[in-house]
């Protein structure tokens, strides 16, 4: 007999959080997440996403023993925003038993429905920066930062409960040319006399913020606006995202793209991978955890490189500026001997996106899905 307890206490959200980590203890692929980073993902004084959303945690228990773990989330200006009623779920582990899975997704579908919520949606997040979509391709490379990684037979459970697709990512694997080619290079230098854009280099986060403030964040928020499941961002999930991720960049890889009046109106960046770095430290800072990840954010030479996002105004889309972000790249990539580079979740639907990176060579190598389901 399955039992499911709701959490509570930070004791229990200690086991809730360890529990992927000892499911996935001898898969060769997967990346535990830091371990401060969920603790503070779920406090909220730390979150303020946690301002907009409404949510629960339950673990599943057989004999005493975890055996699955499930959140249940409405995110009410999500819901405002597309018009829908929908209760998400997210971080769902589970043993390989169709009654433990079962039992977990009952329980957010009726926590949901308790509260008028009429749709079950996921695995998401608290918001579209949250890891998302169930690994259905690519079982065997490892996830980025940024990505999900499951096992195949989660599949099989999805399935079984009658959940079905709402929407598709993909990821890809670039391997970039030895210099810029000529005929990008050409598009990007006739986009910046045509559109009046330059590449703002910026030296690193103190630089940023000083400079442009909260605008980097406004410009990623308007161009997310029509991507699935986006939630428009409040001020503090702004800064609170600022506060998290600039200071692990790599700033030779972000690119600010602003106008003659010096509005930013495109942002690009990215990062070393750390995957194996996080494999290591398995998810903790000590003892030795902040020296691998360390070595691996201010790694001078690398095999791997994350590109997490490029995000461009809304009235400068279709201009072209795509381009600029690669003209910047590149020469970097070859400085540090980058010899792949991964894309972070692209929405099949999104073409224009891919196509940023199908022009050089490459692979389509893993995909997600979110699924729906009436409740």
């Amino acid at each position: 007999m399955v039992e499911i307890r709701e959490i509570h206490t930070k004791r229990e959200l200690k086991r809730f959080i360890q529990f992927a980590n000892d499911l996935y203890a001898d898969c060769p692929y997967y990346c535990p997440p830091l371990f401060f980073d969920e603790m503070n993902c779920f406090n909220s004084e730390k979150n303020p996403a946690l301002e907009v959303c409404d949510y629960q945690l339950w673990m599943a228990y057989r004999d005493g023993k975890p055996v699955g773990r499930i959140a249940g989330i409405i995110n009410h200006r999500a819901n405002e925003k597309w018009n829908y009623k929908h209760v998400r779920f997210g971080w769902f582990d589970f043993i390989d038993d169709l009654e433990v899975s079962k039992a977990l997704l009952d329980t957010v579908a009726a926590w949901g429905k308790a509260r008028g919520m009429d749709g079950l949606n996921g695995p998401v997040g608290f918001t579209d920066f949250d890891h998302e979509g169930l690994l259905l391709e690519g079982y065997d490379y490892l996830p980025a930062m940024a990505s999900l990684y499951n096992y195949p037979y989660y599949v099989k459970h999805i399935d079984a409960y009658g959940l079905t697709k709402e929407a598709d990512w993909i990821e890809i694997q670039v391997y970039p040319p030895k210099a810029c080619p000529e005929r990008l290079d050409r598009i990007a230098n006739i986009v910046k006399e045509r559109s009046h854009v330059r590449v703002d280099k910026i030296k690193n986060s103190r630089e940023l913020v000083k400079k442009y403030g909260i605008e980097y964040m406004d410009v990623i928020d308007e161009a997310y606006q029509k991507l699935y499941n986006f939630q428009p961002m409040t001020e503090a999930q702004k800064r609170y995202y600022m506060k998290m991720y600039f200071p692990m960049l790599n700033f030779d890889f972000v690119t600010v793209v602003v106008n003659e009046k010096d509005e930013i109106v495109a942002v690009g960046l990215g990062m070393p991978d750390i995957s194996e770095a996080l494999r290591k430290c398995g998810g903790k800072l000590f003892p030795l955890g902040w020296y691998y990840l360390l070595k691996a954010l201010k790694a001078k030479k690398m095999e791997a490189f994350d590109m997490l996002l490029i995000a461009v105004r809304p009235d400068y889309q279709d201009k072209g500026l795509n381009a600029l972000f690669f003209q910047d790249w590149i020469p970097y990539i070859n400085q540090y001997g980058i010899k792949r580079m991964e894309t972070t979740n692209i929405l099949e639907t999104n073409t224009k996106n891919i196509a940023n990176f199908t022009q050089f060579d490459h692979k389509v190598h893993k995909r997600h899905r979110a699924y729906i389901k009436a409740i």
